[in-house]
């Protein structure tokens, strides 16, 4: 652990009272700096705020900060967090963000994978630190509920989900409970024209982190169709809740499950995302293996290893 306390400016484009998953990260990061001993503040922009190191979140967003800051003070640490946009569907970053990324000393992904798109150049700054998770108490609900915590925008696949259960055969025992804001007005009302077809979904709406966990924690599977992701956080919780996750076979979910995580579909298909619902719903072996399999990755998603990785990289930037 660093040995005083270091004032950690951290630049987030989510603005305060966001539920998008940049805030939920800058905050959830936070709060692991101060039981650190550092004092964090999160911000939107650089302002040449004074400050011992700066994190950003998201470097394509974030570039415009770093470069400030590196102007503004060359020695200054900088931090910054490379987001599921800024690496998928391609690693392919413009001028502005390319020289952030180089100005930067430490680059963060959120699971293995996402280091290895990177450039040779960048690939010796960066290191994997893993979302760390806790979990709320809540009884499982009754019949085979699967749930989707996503935002409704076309990249994290809410419609994929109901389109699924609609392809199931009515004695199929699934109930897809959604939850999340609507981002995305067009594409919102798709997803809820969908809903409105489909007595077997219910949209829960925006719900608060404990309103989540709780969903997860009552949920016997968590539904991650997304099409893109850097490392979700929903994914940790899943975990965090001993709640076995069905997922998009992308880098994002595998690189965090495993290459052979045996709940993965095919990116993008109903129907095998629709099997894989019916295959959990009516082969109990299958989810026992699911369910053991999840427990076994519970030591990553650990909040005592995420502050040790922090505590690790901030003596390594304050001794340089």
């Amino acid at each position: 652990m660093v040995a005083d306390a270091l004032r950690i400016s951290i630049v987030t484009p989510a603005m305060r009272g966001s539920r998008a998953g940049n805030r939920v990260t800058a905050l959830r990061w936070a709060g692991l700096l101060r039981q650190l001993g550092h004092r964090p503040a999160l911000t939107d922009r650089w302002r040449d705020q004074g400050c011992d190191v700066l994190v950003t979140v998201h470097a394509q967003k974030s570039a415009p900060a770093v470069l400030a800051a590196r102007a503004a003070r060359p020695t200054l640490p900088i931090v910054t967090l490379l987001s599921g946009t800024d690496i998928y569907p391609s690693f392919a970053p413009d001028a502005e963000t390319l020289a952030a990324l180089d100005a930067a000393d430490a680059l963060l992904a959120l699971q293995p994978r996402a280091v290895d798109v990177l450039p040779e150049q960048l690939r010796g700054r960066a290191r994997t630190m893993v979302q760390s998770a806790t979990a709320v108490t809540a009884a499982r609900a009754p019949g085979f509920q699967v749930c989707v915590l996503a935002h409704l925008r076309p990249v994290k696949a809410p419609l994929l989900a109901v389109q699924a259960v609609t392809a199931l055969p009515r004695d199929i025992p699934v109930r897809l409970a959604l939850a999340g804001d609507r981002l995305d007005e067009a594409y919102s009302a798709e997803v809820l024209a969908a809903v409105e077809q489909e007595p077997r979904v219910a949209w829960r709406g925006a719900l608060d982190r404990r309103s989540s966990k709780a969903l997860l924690a009552e949920s016997a599977a968590c539904l991650v169709p997304s099409r893109a992701e850097g490392g979700a956080n929903v994914v940790s919780e899943a975990i965090a809740a001993d709640t076995p996750v069905l997922c998009s076979a992308i880098p994002g979910n595998l690189g965090l499950l495993g290459a052979d995580w045996p709940g993965a579909f095919a990116d993008g298909d109903v129907a095998a995302c629709a099997a894989l619902l019916q295959r959990a719903a009516t082969d109990a072996a299958f989810v026992d293996d699911l369910c053991a399999r999840t427990t076994q990755l519970q030591p990553m998603v650990a909040p005592a290893r995420e502050r040790a990785a922090w505590a690790t990289l901030l003596a390594e930037l304050v001794a340089r």
